[in-house]
């Protein structure tokens, strides 16, 4: 009897080896072949577009910020007191508008002596002349030093007279006064404190867009941009390209330029925050896939390529702009090529696929 056991145990082993050995001999062939060995309907169905070349024409969102056209901070000029002001915060103001009067009694008392000295000066040149009309009488070395006092008087005379017109205070342009700081009887003093008045011109305003250092080749003088802002919702204004600093800032990358927003009406404000929509166009076609074509993982970033045969590819690019639905990029693509709608990292390179052309 055990014997017999035996008998079946081994040939249930032999049995079992001989079996294994079939199933290894016919599958092993099929399990090494490649994915492109494999039959056509057994490998994935992927969806595929062709690379589209086009030109570039769309907007970026970019901030900016109102500025006044002019601005000025009127200081006193001298130490005097506020005698009079005849505006206030909000005021609209003309070129020349007289907004405050100073005075100084010092000054006027240092004008007087210079006056009085200068009429003494005058009259001991008169009687030099005089007396030189008589040979050896008056040296000439006298005379001329005479001359000189005489120069220098009306000259300091000229100079506090100039100084005196810093006792009126006036509107350098047409504006408006956005700041007030002193009242009647409030001692001045040069260079100390704040001003007495800020102007603004208002009616003109510039709109300072830091443009992206990407973006900064296309920038052209006069063309008209729009923009909004937060006070009027929906509502569109443009102003017009005049100023580009044709400097990137090391900081944050970008280039200042300035636009014309003319304002007459007065309902946009400096301080204003903008967005603006800024146009972004490129003087040549460039490269264009479908948005969702590219993939970013924390090594690269590419799109993935279908080959004639079906074999997978990825291939390196760089993101342009966004235009729509579309992302432009630089890589080696061809318009021939053919990239993989949805792109992913799961689909790697030497993958065979089957692609099915989709529209763009």
């Amino acid at each position: 009897m055990r014997a017999q056991g035996k008998m079946i145990v081994g040939s249930l082993f032999f049995f079992g080896l001989s079996a294994g050995l079939m199933i290894f001999l016919t599958s092993s062939p099929s399990e090494e072949r490649t994915n492109l060995d494999r039959p056509k309907e057994q490998r994935r169905t992927i969806d595929v577009v062709s690379v589209q070349i086009r030109t570039l024409e769309t907007t970026a969102r970019l901030p900016g910020e109102l500025l006044p056209y002019l601005a000025v901070d009127l200081y006193p000029k001298v130490v005097a007191l506020l005698d009079w002001i005849g505006v206030d915060r909000g005021d609209d103001v003309q070129q020349g508008q007289i907004l405050a009067r100073l005075t100084a009694p010092e000054l006027r008392a240092q004008r007087a002596e210079a006056e009085a000295k200068l009429r003494a000066d005058q009259i001991t040149l008169r009687h030099l002349h005089a007396a030189a009309e008589t040979p050896g009488v008056i040296a000439v070395n006298d005379l001329e030093v005479a001359e000189k006092t005489v120069d220098a008087g009306r000259a300091r005379v000229t100079a506090l007279k100039e100084i005196e017109h810093y006792l009126i205070i006036a509107a350098p342009f047409d504006g408006r006064v956005i700041e007030r700081q002193a009242h009647p009887g409030a001692l001045l003093t040069p260079g100390q404190g704040k001003p007495l008045f800020r102007v603004e011109q208002l009616d003109r305003l510039r709109l300072v867009v830091p443009v992206p250092e990407a973006n900064a080749g296309q920038i052209a003088e006069g063309v008209e941009v729009s923009f909004t802002v937060s006070a009027y919702p929906g509502e569109r204004f443009t102003g017009a390209v005049r100023r580009i600093a044709r400097s990137i800032d090391a900081k944050t990358r970008t280039m200042p330029v300035e636009l014309d927003v003319e304002n007459e009406k007065k309902r946009l404000a400096p301080g204003m925050f903008a967005e603006v929509e800024w146009p972004v166009r490129r003087p040549h076609a460039t490269t264009f896939v479908p948005g969702s074509a590219v993939v970013a993982t924390t090594e690269q970033i590419f799109v993935i390529r279908v080959s004639g045969d079906g074999t997978v590819e990825w291939v390196p690019i760089q993101r342009g702009e966004v235009m729509g639905d579309l992302q432009e990029v630089f890589g080696d693509l061809k318009p021939s090529d053919t990239v993989v709608v949805r792109g992913t990292d799961e689909l790697r390179p030497g993958t065979t696929v089957v692609a099915r052309l989709a529209r763009f």
